[in-house]
């Protein structure tokens, strides 16, 4: 066959389990143009690419809401389940016992989580059950024509709802209260934050909570809303420039000293101003972070970067002891029930 007849294939690249960044999309999304759960939706794709994850190997789930839709536009080889509103926790935790050898990927919104769904996020974080957790955070009910949620920040006001009279609900503290065991903020426009993010909590033994200010185009992107792209531009200021990625993985981001800031234009042309603090800042200090959350809010900055890690406590599945490898719903009758001296034991334990 001569050169000018033969067909060039396309110069794909492979990652090590032999997939490319398509193997990891999903559906085509319905959001609307600009949303930023399309831009978290990118990173989740490119942090699952980049860490060699099998997509087979991955449990989806959400709830109900704009933000309960993303799982479908991405890892669309993925296992996934769309559960009730508020509801995806408890179901989350079921499938982590039905299979605790996937990686779970839960993506809800605030109004999923801290309205219909706060109490189940309160014990899922007492829990810790090993999943990521993203909050596609708003500041309302996009799916229902932009009611406020309880993120939404008192004083705000919307075309259709008036003022905000009510003190906002804070996902970062309300997961320090509760004892999650990785906590970190961040902001749809800041991709790379974003993805180093995903990253570290996929690596995390564990439930990571992650915050993401995600700007809704139709119904609260006012400059004056601090889920708006104009408000994240000027008021956002990242605890520092966290890149925690797995070996052989690392992000670069040139030169950026310690203690500096930096303009970085966004995905949609906009920018925000970045500023690096120093290093001396420690995340597996719980008095540290309840500390730099109380400070961000007095100052009205939106605090990103990972706030708060322990990596000693034990998962749900490292509680109960789970098997190594063998995951429940594989297992046959005989295998999960318990012999008659076990019975004839926990019978002798009543009495």
């Amino acid at each position: 066959m001569s050169d000018t007849t033969e067909t060039a294939m396309p110069n794909i690249q492979l990652n090590l389990v032999g997939l490319s960044k398509n193997d990891y999309r999903g559906a085509q999304t319905t959001l609307c143009a600009g949303c930023g759960h399309n831009s978290i939706s990118n990173q989740i794709i490119a942090a699952a690419y980049e860490l060699n994850i099998v997509p087979e190997d991955v449990i989806k789930l959400s709830g109900i809401g704009c933000s309960s839709k993303s799982p479908a536009y991405f890892l669309n080889r993925s296992f996934g389940f769309n559960s009730l509103h508020g509801r995806m926790p408890s179901v989350a935790t079921g499938a982590m016992f039905g299979d605790h050898t996937l990686k779970a990927l839960a993506v809800s919104g605030d109004g999923d989580t801290t309205n219909i769904g706060m109490g189940q996020f309160k014990h899922i974080m007492r829990r810790n059950a090993p999943m990521v957790y993203i909050v596609e955070n708003n500041g309302v009910y996009g799916l229902t024509k932009g009611q406020f949620s309880a993120t939404a920040e008192m004083g705000l006001r919307l075309k259709y709802q008036g003022i905000n009279h009510y003190f906002p609900v804070d996902v970062v503290q309300e997961a320090m209260a509760s004892g999650a065991t990785f906590v970190a903020r961040s902001f749809a426009g800041d991709a790379n934050q974003v993805k180093a993010l995903i990253k570290a909590g996929l690596s995390h033994n564990g439930l990571a909570i992650i915050d993401i200010i995600s700007p809704c185009v139709t119904f609260n992107n006012n400059d004056d809303s601090r889920h708006s792209y104009g408000w994240g531009r000027e008021h956002q200021e990242p605890l520092h420039d966290f890149t925690y990625v797995p070996r052989e993985q690392e992000i670069q981001l040139g030169e950026f000293p310690e203690g500096t800031t930096r303009q970085v234009e966004m995905h949609d042309g906009s920018t925000i101003v970045l500023k690096k603090l120093d290093r001396d800042y420690d995340p597996t200090s719980r008095a540290a972070a309840m500390r730099v959350i109380e400070e961000s809010q007095d100052e009205e900055v939106l605090l990103t970067g990972l706030i708060y890690v322990d990596t000693e406590r034990p998962s749900l599945t490292d509680i109960y002891e789970l098997p190594q490898g063998r995951a429940l719903n594989r297992m046959t009758d005989t295998e999960l029930r318990p012999g008659k001296d076990m019975i004839e034991k926990a019978n002798a334990m009543m009495f």
